[in-house]
C-alpha cells in the first residue's frame, strides 16, 4: 500500500525515533508498504518518521542510482553498484573520511535541493530485515543515503546543514511545504 509522506512542519520529523524489537505490529508489511511508498515517489530511501511513525526504521536503494547514470559517471563512486536494504534500530558507530558535498533533496521537503557536505564512510549497527544484528561500513553515495535517513530518525534534516542565511532564503518555501501549497505527484500528508 502506498502512504502518504509526512511534508516538513509535521512535529513527527522533529523527534528522535524510538528502537523497535520483534513485537512490533505487521512489521514485514510495513516495510514492504514503505518500498511501495519510496518507489512511487521516486525516491532512493525512506526513513519511517516520514510515513508518520516514530520508530528507527528506514529503508535505501541506492542500485537506482547507479542504474540510471549516465555512462560518463559510472565508475566515479567507490559503492557502484549499491544496495537495497532495511535499517532496523540503527545506531552510527563511527563516521570517517573527508567532508564532500552533494545535491540533496528529500520527500518531505520537495522542489527544494541543496548541497550538504557529508562524511565519505559510515559505520553503522543495526538489524536487517530478519532481525539480525550487523555491523557494516558504507561508503559513497550509498553513505550519503544513509546519513540522510539515519538523521530522519534522529529528527533531523538536510536543511540543518544550510547556512543560516541560505535557510532563512527557504523558509517562504518551507512555509508553502509546511501550509500544504504545494501539489506533488505522490501522496502527502501535510502539518495541521
Amino acid at each position: 500500500m502506498i502512504l502518504p509522506i509526512v511534508a516538513y512542519g509535521a512535529p513527527v520529523l522533529r523527534k528522535v525515533a524510538v528502537d523497535i524489537d520483534a513485537a512490533y505490529p505487521n512489521l514485514a508489511k510495513l516495510i514492504e508498504d514503505m518500498w511501495e511508498t519510496m518507489y512511487a515517489s521516486n525516491g532512493v530511501g525512506l526513513a519511517a518518521p516520514q510515513i508518520n511513525k516514530n520508530i528507527r526504521l528506514f529503508v535505501v536503494d541506492s542500485e537506482q542510482i547507479f542504474q540510471n547514470q549516465d555512462d560518463e559517471d559510472k565508475g566515479k563512486y567507490p559503492d557502484e553498484p549499491g544496495i537495497k536494504q532495511v535499517f532496523i534500530n540503527a545506531h552510527v558507530k563511527q563516521l570517517e573520511g573527508d567532508e564532500w558535498p552533494y545535491n540533496e533533496g528529500c520527500l518531505s521537503i520537495p522542489k527544494i535541493r541543496e548541497d550538504v557536505k557529508r562524511p565519505e564512510t559510515v559505520v553503522l549497527e543495526y538489524l536487517d530485515e530478519n532481525l539480525q544484528r550487523q555491523v557494516k561500513s558504507f561508503n559513497g553515495i550509498t553513505s550519503r543515503i544513509i546519513q540522510h535517513e539515519y538523521d530522519h530518525i534522529e529528527g533531523k534534516l538536510f536543511i540543518d546543514y544550510l547556512k543560516p542565511l541560505r535557510r532563512k532564503m527557504l523558509q517562504g518555501k518551507l512555509n508553502d511545504i509546511s501550509k500544504g501549497k504545494l501539489r506533488m505527484d505522490y501522496k502527502m500528508m501535510y502539518a495541521k
